[in-house]
């Protein structure tokens, strides 16, 4: 779950570090929601969303002061298309608020793997949305993954529920950002678009805190402390996967992120003592296959169109 990331072009360095980077980065989005899932019987998915953007703005604005393309530009905070960044910081809150609920209803393991597909949802929207042409290898690794979507949510299961479909609105969410982020103007650093979408999303996920019912008195000092530690988690993730595709195309780190979901297993077995090993087996297997097809072919067809 990439959480709204802008990807940067023209990436530069070592290859090796930045899957490293990208590794931590997932371990940092999975403490998150594991966080989020502790902390989700006492607050709702709203007032979460909400403390994850506050406590996430540091790491943004930190991001920000450590872009060189940024002092390059000299220092500039104006965007010419900020309403389409204002419109990724909405779609975030409302992406956040589904993930987060889905992670107080079902299996800390099931909710990650199906927001997982946010790879699959990209393909599509790149063609609706930036008018690509994708082939049958790529459609054909879209169905592959759809395919193992449903086999996790199980329709079919007598374990079913409505819940299920929470993560997989929030991955086609996710991909949504994501796609709109390549009509940004290459020339604004990543780390501005991401820091201008939190700031959004703060002010979205709020409001929608608010008009939820508004926000319950923090228990104890414990609490605060593990809703800090959230928002710096998911603002640190961020962050090191801004950093991981700068330095590598983002065709050499896809099939690294699908680590996340063997990682969201164990931790949530460790943690929850969630097993649902029937739930996300073959389904979770055939996501990462059609996820990692779709990235390879895109990187060959790049390689292609330089020839």
């Amino acid at each position: 779950m990439c959480d709204g990331t802008k990807i940067p072009t023209s990436p530069t360095g070592s290859v090796a570090l930045a899957v490293i980077l990208s590794l931590i980065s997932l371990i940092f989005f999975d403490l998150m929601g594991l966080i989020i899932k502790r902390l989700s019987s006492e607050y709702s998915a709203a007032e979460l969303s909400a403390y994850r953007n506050i406590f996430g703005l540091l790491p943004s604005l930190v991001a920000l002061w450590l872009s060189p393309r940024w002092h390059k530009s000299g220092r500039h905070l104006r965007v010419r298309q900020w309403r389409l960044i204002c419109m990724r910081g909405l779609i975030v809150t409302l992406a956040q608020l589904m993930f987060y609920l889905s992670l107080s209803l079902i299996a800390f393991a099931s909710a990650t793997t199906i927001s997982y597909s946010s790879g699959l949802f990209m393909t599509a929207f790149a063609v609706l949305l930036l008018g690509e042409h994708v082939g049958f290898i790529r459609w054909g690794a879209v169905l592959i993954g759809f395919v193992g979507v449903t086999l996790v949510v199980g329709p079919g299961r007598e374990t079913f529920t409505l819940a299920s479909l929470l993560p997989l609105g929030a991955a086609a969410l996710y991909a949504l950002t994501g796609v709109t982020a390549r009509l940004i103007d290459e020339e604004v650093p990543s780390s501005l678009v991401n820091l201008y979408s939190t700031s959004v999303a703060v002010i979205g996920s709020v409001t929608l805190a608010l008009f939820l019912g508004g926000f319950s008195l923090i228990q104890s000092a414990s609490d605060f402390a593990w809703i800090v530690t959230m928002g710096a988690f998911g603002g640190i993730a961020v962050l090191l996967l801004t950093l991981s595709y700068r330095m590598a195309e983002q065709s050499n780190l896809a099939p690294f992120s699908y680590f996340g979901i063997p990682m969201a297993f164990v931790l949530g077995w460790i943690f929850f003592g969630e097993a649902p090993i029937q739930d996300l087996f073959p389904g979770s297997i055939l996501i990462i296959i059609g996820g990692v097809l779709i990235f390879l072919r895109e990187h060959r067809q790049r390689k292609s169109s330089k020839r």
